[in-house]
């Protein structure tokens, strides 16, 4: 498991050439799958900007290793938009407002999302449904809750 704000600013190096393309800029995530399609590059030559999740070969807590820079397309258009979640506010599906999202927690193997951390408490990574521009929108329990343990 790591969290978004850890595998920021790492550096995602080739495993064939052993060459830096970059530094992880963002994550971006895919609402649908729950899970991370690509990550963003800062500092990247044009062809690297954004490396899709099944490119990559590990990501680790010093360094991303992607399999080659052919994995790198910065034209794709099987990968959603990006929007930033973190520091964005939660709303429920009905509206309500649910703090900010200060953290995500993902599985560097898989790229599964397993939990958002806001700003009033966790939130399972499966009542995640959309995110957009202005919100992370979430599922609610039964009771109103959006499923939040602090």
């Amino acid at each position: 498991m790591m969290m978004f704000s850890q595998a920021l600013g790492i550096p995602v190096i080739t495993a064939e050439e052993a060459e830096q393309l970059g530094r992880v800029e963002s994550l971006t995530i895919d609402a649908r799958n729950g899970r991370v399609a690509c990550l963003r590059l800062s500092g990247a030559p044009k062809h690297a900007t954004t490396i899709a999740w099944n490119a990559i070969e590990a990501v680790g807590r010093d360094a991303v290793i992607v399999r080659s820079r052919t994995g790198t397309d910065p034209g794709r258009s099987d990968v959603p938009a990006h929007q930033e979640a973190l520091g964005h506010r939660v709303l429920t599906e009905h509206g309500t407002a649910h703090g900010t999202v200060k953290d995500i927690a993902f599985d560097n193997t898989t790229g599964h999302i397993l939990r958002l951390y806001t700003a009033l408490g966790d939130i399972p990574a499966d009542h995640l449904l959309g995110l957009g521009s202005y919100a992370v929108v979430v599922r609610v329990e039964p009771d109103g809750s959006p499923g939040a343990r602090e």
